[in-house]
């Protein structure tokens, strides 16, 4: 049993985590309808950022939040002005291409600058410490405090969305951009603003996930591809599905904690045969899959 509740309470602090990850994906597409291949590249600056602030100002890795936020604030505008705004006269294989080429920069002008090899903190106020929160489940400190700080973002988030007037804005520019420029919506603006609240969220993510988990330019891919799930799973635009998407993708890259559980209470010895834990993302894939194909608009999915 303290098998399955560790892999449990495991699968959601990381989803909640990731759902913060798969964020600014939902939003940037709600928005615009284009989809940011760069968005793990987006994360690995996040993860660079609070490891170089951390290690450099020798500071708690939880205080180098801000600094991430705004530099991928930031670099969502700047790529929005820059780049995007110019892709989106073109058609839809230009957009696709044209954010795959940023993936392709992003990660390669990281490469220069850091080389290859794995970066990871080693000291912090939570840093390799953990918490027994009973019934033999003992829990990361930094997981649980990633998982929190995950959650206040995305109520913040949603407050921002729904109670505020620029929020609102926001959103009549995602339901329809017609209409919102015929009320005086400045929805060039909106579009800027939709890339850095993305990029926000996402660099907030990676600073989070730095404290747990070792960074290097390649990074990306990984996250990318999880967090095309989660928005698939969750349904494009829609805030609420990344957050439960988010949830119950974490517990499915839990399913070698779930595989152990049922190996010792039934003692099936084949299972220790089967190397569950490399399989652990190709279910999280074959759930992007079958969501594609059966539902494409996803669970929650709120645009027609």
């Amino acid at each position: 049993m303290e098998i399955l509740l560790s892999a449990l309470v495991s699968g959601l602090l990381l989803g909640l985590v990731l759902a913060l990850v798969a964020l600014g994906l939902t939003i940037i597409f709600g928005v615009m309808d284009i989809v940011n291949f760069a968005h793990g590249e987006f994360l690995m600056v996040g993860m660079y950022t609070g490891l170089l602030t951390a290690q450099g100002l020798g500071i708690d890795p939880l205080l180098t939040l801000p600094v991430a936020g705004a530099v991928g604030f930031l670099l969502g505008i700047v790529c929005y002005f820059g780049f995007i705004k110019f892709l989106l006269r073109g058609p839809m294989v230009a957009q696709l291409l044209g954010t795959f080429g940023l993936m392709l920069f992003l990660r390669n002008l990281a490469l220069l600058i850091f080389g290859s090899e794995d970066r990871a903190l080693h000291h912090g106020l939570l840093v390799g410490k953990s918490f027994d929160i009973g019934m033999g489940v003992i829990v990361s400190a930094t997981k649980l405090a990633a998982a929190g700080l995950s959650v206040a973002a995305f109520v913040a988030v949603w407050l921002f969305m729904n109670r505020t007037r620029i929020g609102k804005a926001l959103t009549a520019t995602a339901l329809n951009r017609s209409a919102a420029r015929y009320m005086g919506i400045p929805t060039e603006r909106m579009n800027a603003l939709a890339w850095g609240a993305g990029g926000a969220s996402v660099t907030i993510a990676g600073a989070l996930i730095v404290n747990f988990w070792s960074v290097n330019p390649f990074i990306g891919l990984l996250f990318t591809m999880i967090a095309f799930a989660i928005v698939a799973l969750g349904g494009f635009g829609s805030v609420p599905g990344a957050f439960f998407a988010g949830l119950v993708v974490g517990l499915i890259m839990e399913i070698p904690g779930f595989w152990d559980f049922f190996m010792f209470t039934f003692n099936a010895d084949w299972m220790a045969k089967v190397p569950m834990t490399s399989f652990k993302y190709m279910w999280v894939y074959l759930a992007y899959f079958v969501i594609m194909v059966v539902r494409p608009r996803g669970l929650f999915g709120w645009k027609h």
